[in-house]
């Protein structure tokens, strides 16, 4: 089989890219070692940049992220009882983010994908990449206990931080960056009506707590706690109790609690693989780098890979210009640092360190400070939530 553009990874990158670059006539092949219910099983994060929303619609796969995604204009800070309002939109000359779940995003992609006859091979296994120096790269693989060989172009790698695509790069041309918080996020999914119509972010001094929701009727709740810990340790009740020391009076009084039907316990890391480019091999999504939860940067720098390789390959294609895919690395990497430095400030601003000195202690209290008494700093924060330019 020969195809124009390989896809490893069949999650909302490698969807994503496939369906925009069939939208433009370019050919392309989704290959995921897991079942499509399986991938559609994942809960993850869903605050999505405007410039995601918008790729998803340029996708022709939008449609529903417009009729049921929650538009927010702002979020909150909290602290000492008290929340003050970041205003996204007033600060950012009208931009927003939508809270859309991965999931939905995912099965709206899928569903695409069928709707235009895409490729999409599941349950694959031992993917193997060959000659992605060269000018005629090919990927072999087995698919219902048979191997199979794919030549192509070019091959994307978007399967994830454990998948086989950054593997195949040398050692001695790959560099690593990696950063890990001693602490995790214990996450609770409950049908419950959330306890406000904006996200709110919240540092105490027991730790770090997050009011999200993916609907109206479909809450998302977080607490900082020990990487020690296990989310069998945690109730449901002593979850809620908990949370609640943590938010302000006002805010923890009305908290609707009920039981889980999700619980989970993430940890925190950053992470940066150099160069996204490798030959014909292009590394995009968590295959590259990894983000602490905190300003929900994952999904959205995964979406600003997939715009750089989108425009790269139609330029390519269409009007015989490379220059988009010479430079997709380094044009990749800086966002993915900007975004990197926007979730670190996050992460180490509203979060409790064990440890930490009296010094750094303060300073975190300083930054905070400042923060919510400057328009300005409001400003910057408010344009890296809702996305910088691609």
């Amino acid at each position: 089989m020969k195809i124009q553009v390989a896809i490893i990874g069949g999650g909302p990158s490698g969807l994503l890219l496939s369906q925009l670059l069939h939208v433009r006539g370019i050919e392309t092949i989704v290959l995921e070692k897991h079942s499509r219910d399986h991938v559609l099983e994942r809960i993850r994060a869903g605050v999505l940049e405007h410039g995601f929303a918008d790729l998803m619609r340029k996708a022709q796969c939008g449609d529903r992220m417009d009729a049921e995604g929650e538009i927010h204009h702002g979020f909150y800070i909290a602290r000492n009882n008290r929340k003050y309002r970041v205003d996204l939109s007033g600060q950012t000359d009208g931009n927003s983010v939508v809270v859309y779940g991965q999931t939905e995003v995912t099965r709206d992609l899928y569903e695409a994908r069928d709707r235009m006859n895409g490729t999409v091979l599941h349950d694959v296994k031992d993917v193997e990449l060959h000659d992605v120096t060269s000018a005629a790269p090919h990927l072999t693989f087995l698919s219902n206990g048979d191997r199979k060989r794919i030549d192509c172009d070019f091959i994307v790698g978007a399967d994830g931080f454990h998948g086989v695509s950054r593997k195949s790069i040398p050692a001695d041309v790959l560099k690593e960056y990696e950063k890990v918080y001693p602490f995790g996020w214990l996450g609770v999914l409950s049908r419950t009506k959330p306890v406000s119509p904006e996200l709110i972010y919240a540092a105490s001094p027991r730790g770090f707590a997050l009011c999200s929701l993916r609907s109206q009727v479909l809450s998302r709740y977080y607490i900082q706690v020990p990487l020690s810990d296990s989310a069998e340790d945690w109730s449901d009740e002593a979850f809620w109790a908990e949370l609640k020391r943590r938010l302000p009076d006002e805010v923890s009084s009305n908290l609707i609690t009920g039981a889980s039907i999700e619980k989970s316990i993430a940890p925190l890391r950053s992470y940066v693989a150099e160069p996204m480019r490798y030959g014909n091999l292009f590394l995009a999504g968590d295959a590259a780098h990894i983000f602490p939860p905190t300003g929900a940067r994952g999904l959205n720098s995964a979406a600003s890979d997939i715009h750089y390789l989108y425009e790269g390959f139609v330029d390519h294609y269409l009007n015989g210009d490379s220059t988009g895919l010479d430079a997709y690395s380094d044009r990749a990497l800086a966002r993915v640092w900007k975004a990197q430095r926007f979730s670190w400030m996050m992460t180490s601003m509203l979060h409790s360190f064990d440890g930490e000195n009296s010094y750094d202690r303060r300073l975190r209290k300083v930054e905070l400070d400042y923060l919510l008494s400057s328009a300005k700093a409001q400003a910057a924060l408010a344009e890296n939530y809702v996305g910088l330019p691609y």
